[in-house]
């Protein structure tokens, strides 16, 4: 039986599209491990999927001045020592990153025993740790097509991004049960990524008002972040965070409002779903999420609100707008739409094994 290790880490968008790969993998005859932090959010959304997983010590390479800059050489060390450990124990057939800081000392070590490796890259430009990996990669996956140009064309591919399954089998009916929903309005969703976004949560907050009028609202806030003066709202839910319910609260949704995380961005043109992004700014971010809006709306498949211009009125304005002309972006997603991301990443790892 083959082994492949996948690895990858610190949002779940460094996860969730490793979980997507697991049915191709196992259909293919993979015995399948994952290599993440010791309690990063990686562990329990794989150890939930029932794949063996190995924790090892993970540090963050910044560019900026940071405390922590003394002390996280040492935990890279030690996650090295440990990765390399593993290699020579377990030794895998293939290792699949999906990015992530925790994936460098990964990559580092299966690279020095020769063990083929793919990477994928999940926003419009790569970050630091993929552009540590990148060089000692096998084959490099990537999902928005402007990528091409920061990688080498003789080892890159544009697959798109894997897509888990189960998001594409939700109901309508389940979602629209879950929520108490009516389904006599439509349904707006917002999304501020795994971890949740302050500033989304207090615009949408404030624009209630306003899109309660035309909208029932599902809030995904982040934990921590709900607001129970809220909870008894008519037309508005609030979620900390879903999991299983997810595919049915999108399935019910007819428009969303998101972040532009890579991940959460190509699922919802997967699920031909319009959307309003408001992505991280550069004083939050390397800039990733602003290339990948712009791609979006380049593209006509998202509206876009940068955080400067962010207001209640501006929100629901441009909520409205989309809603209003959703059926052009639900056609313009239809006649973009891809091959299966997830089934063609796989045949790349098996055509990388085959060589």
């Amino acid at each position: 039986m083959k082994r492949i290790l996948l690895t990858g880490g610190g949002t779940a968008g460094h996860v969730t599209p490793n979980l997507a790969l697991v049915p191709y993998l196992r259909q293919a005859g993979f015995e399948i491990e994952y290599m993440g932090s010791y309690e990063g959010i990686e562990k329990g959304l794989v150890e939930a999927a029932g794949i063996p997983y190995y924790g090892i010590s993970s540090g963050k390479l910044r560019r900026y001045l940071d405390v922590k800059n003394l002390t996280d050489p040492a935990r890279i060390l030690k996650g090295l020592h440990e990765a390399r450990r593993y290699m020579k124990t377990h030794r895998p057939d293939v290792v699949f990153s999906k990015g992530g800081f925790v994936s460098v000392p990964v990559i580092m070590a299966a690279s020095e025993r020769r063990i083929p490796i793919v990477i994928h890259e999940s926003d419009l430009s790569p970050g630091l740790a993929n552009k540590l990996s990148i060089p000692r990669a096998t084959r490099v996956c990537f999902s928005f097509p402007e990528t091409s140009r920061y990688l080498s064309q003789s080892k890159s591919v544009h697959t798109g991004l894997p897509v888990r399954q189960e998001l594409m089998n939700g109901s309508r009916e389940e979602g629209l049960a879950m929520t108490g929903f009516d389904g006599n309005r439509p349904v707006l969703t917002v999304i501020g990524g795994s971890l949740g976004s302050l500033v989304v949560n207090e615009a949408v907050r404030a624009s209630l008002p306003d899109l309660m009028q035309d909208f029932q609202v599902i809030h995904i806030c982040g934990k921590g972040k709900t607001d129970p003066s809220l909870d008894h709202l008519a037309g508005y839910r609030q979620y900390e965070y879903v999991n299983e319910e997810l595919p049915h609260l999108f399935a019910a949704s007819d428009l969303v409002i998101s972040r532009a995380g890579a991940n959460v961005i190509n699922e919802l043109a997967a699920l031909k779903k319009p959307s309003v992004l408001i992505p991280l700014g550069t004083n939050a971010s390397r800039g990733d999420q602003l290339l990948n809006a712009e791609s979006f709306r380049k593209r006509g498949f998202s509206a876009v609100i940068k955080e400067e211009d962010l207001t209640a009125d501006a929100l629901a304005s441009t909520v409205r707008t989309v809603y209003t002309n959703r059926a052009s972006y639900i056609e313009t997603m239809q006649s973009a739409a891809q091959d299966d991301a997830a089934a063609k990443v796989a045949g790349i790892i098996l055509s990388v094994l085959k060589s």
